[in-house]
């Protein structure tokens, strides 16, 4: 059932990207980077923000680790072209997750704190959703509708199970 609901939420985590980016576009670059007091300061911030960290926690996952300065390192500075990385690194975790094995989401994370992997991929997507949360309250302050986030109703997620 684990398997089952990290294919779910692997579908549901490119959509929901794939929705809030589609949103975004509509506005321009100083709407995006304007510093708005949110964790990473502005819309883009947190996308780049969320790219940064998927990568982060993915290269954990597959034993290629990502280097980085900080959380709030930018990326790429062009709203296309996170877009398009967004895309090719949510491709990259629906491939990963279809490998994952009910064996593998038993066994501890890394030598560090005896996390199991399946808790470690559970916090994976719920840093996500945390930080959606943080966008559409942005977005809703911009005026921008980024559709409906609701798990069951969301495009795409119901041919996941």
């Amino acid at each position: 059932m684990m398997l089952q609901q990290f294919r779910v939420l692997a579908a549901y985590h490119r959509q929901m990207n794939r929705q809030f980016y589609a949103a975004c576009a509509g506005l321009d670059d100083v709407e995006l980077k304007q510093d708005r007091g949110a964790f990473f300061k502005s819309i883009f911030g947190t996308l780049n923000h969320m790219l940064l960290t998927d990568r982060l926690w993915l290269g954990g996952f597959t034993g290629q680790p990502v280097e980085f300065g900080s959380l709030d390192d930018e990326l790429y500075a062009d709203f296309g072209e996170l877009r398009t990385e967004r895309e090719h690194t949510d491709a990259a975790i629906e491939a990963w997750v279809v490998t994952l094995t009910t064996a593998a989401l038993g066994k501890p994370f890394s030598p560090g704190p005896p996390f199991p992997l399946w808790l470690t991929v559970t916090h994976f997507f719920n840093h996500q959703t945390h930080h959606r949360g943080q966008l559409s309250a942005l977005l809703s302050q911009c005026g921008v509708d980024y559709g409906t986030t609701d798990l069951p109703w969301v495009e795409g997620v119901a041919g996941a199970y």
